[in-house]
């Protein structure tokens, strides 16, 4: 007998429970639906905003989902300010972006291990801010101190950030869309960082990855966080076919002894086939892997709470977010 919505929302919540802040001012999953036993809803809160996100194509099923949940957590959490729902396979974009059923303001910026991040809700179909990635950016918070560090598809530039507070000496965010760079300044100014070692460049990601070549330019580490598909005049990405491919091209900005931090989120690609694709890059002894960094509990779900498993097993990685670092060795050095 399939369990109720109300009992798995019970259920995930209790060994989350730790992990909301006093002050809620942070940002956490408090249902990661896939794998906790309702694979079309999952519920994100960001400060004292409630955010859930159905992935239905029916209407009607999204709008019962929603209601449930927003009932349940409104009843459980009562100092929730807001609920923003979205539909992520409508067709309005309007129900895509987000709209709020419960208060008025979504949260403009979460507290992350006393790192403050400027968020928009809704400025695109996801939250602008990822929470699979929170273990990174605790990392770059801790080795980027004095370094020279460029993010690739920096999207909202939470990465880049966390690596200025971490003392980088440089930090250049690299996107498309000025709008979503944007948050990156606002994150840079919320914490009162010295918005001088940023630089944040709206350009074709492989537009500028042949300026910076041209021009002889290299960093100390070097963020890849791209979209699982696009194509650009520029280039392409793919992230189940190609998944190497951009990391060769992005090798060369590397300084001798630098890091590649790479992150592959295809939910197909197996994380044996892709280690092993990167394991075949190391070959030739001027890659070699370093280590990788896991996802938060809160995202991939606790043992207790688990009850399916993703459609390609990411071992030896915790969820099909794959994060792994790479230390660079230069044939020129």
């Amino acid at each position: 007998m399939k369990e109720s919505l109300q009992s798995l929302l019970e259920k995930t919540l209790l060994p989350r429970q730790s992990c909301i802040d006093g002050e809620h001012q942070a940002a956490l999953r408090l249902f990661a639906g896939f794998y906790e036993g309702e694979p079309r809803l999952i519920a994100d809160v960001f400060a004292s905003t409630l955010l859930l996100t159905v992935y239905c194509e029916i209407t009607d099923e999204a709008r019962s989902l929603l209601t449930m949940a927003q009932d349940f957590y409104l009843g459980r959490l009562p100092w929730l300010s807001c609920v923003l729902q979205k539909q992520r396979l409508a067709k309005d974009l309007s129900l895509k972006r987000g709209q709020i059923t419960f208060g008025s303001q979504p949260a403009e910026r979460i507290l992350e291990n006393g790192l403050y991040h400027a968020i928009d809700l809704t400025l695109n179909q996801d939250a602008s801010f990822y929470l699979d990635t929170r273990g990174l950016r605790d990392w770059l918070r801790d080795t980027t101190t004095g370094l020279d560090v460029l993010n690739t598809f920096a999207y909202t530039g939470s990465l880049g950030v966390a690596a200025l507070a971490g003392g980088a000496a440089h930090v250049l965010q690299v996107d498309r869309n000025g709008r979503f760079l944007e948050l990156a300044r606002r994150s840079a100014m919320s914490n009162h960082l010295d918005l001088g070692r940023m630089k944040l460049r709206a350009d074709d990601v492989f537009n500028e990855i042949g300026s910076l070549k041209k021009a002889g330019t290299l960093f100390d580490m070097v963020l890849l966080d791209p979209p699982f598909f696009s194509v650009t005049e520029k280039g392409k990405v793919d992230l189940v076919s190609e998944s190497t491919r951009i990391i060769n091209k992005l090798r060369p900005l590397v300084k001798d002894n630098g890091r590649l931090v790479v992150i592959n989120n295809a939910l197909f690609l197996s994380g044996k086939d892709y280690y092993h694709s990167l394991e075949e890059l190391c070959q030739d002894g001027f890659l070699k892997i370093e280590q990788i960094i896991p996802v938060p509990a809160d995202v991939t779900g606790f043992p207790e709470t688990i009850v399916a498993r993703p459609p390609s097993d990411p071992a030896p990685f915790n969820h099909p977010t794959k994060i792994v670092v790479l230390r660079v060795r230069r044939k020129d050095h």
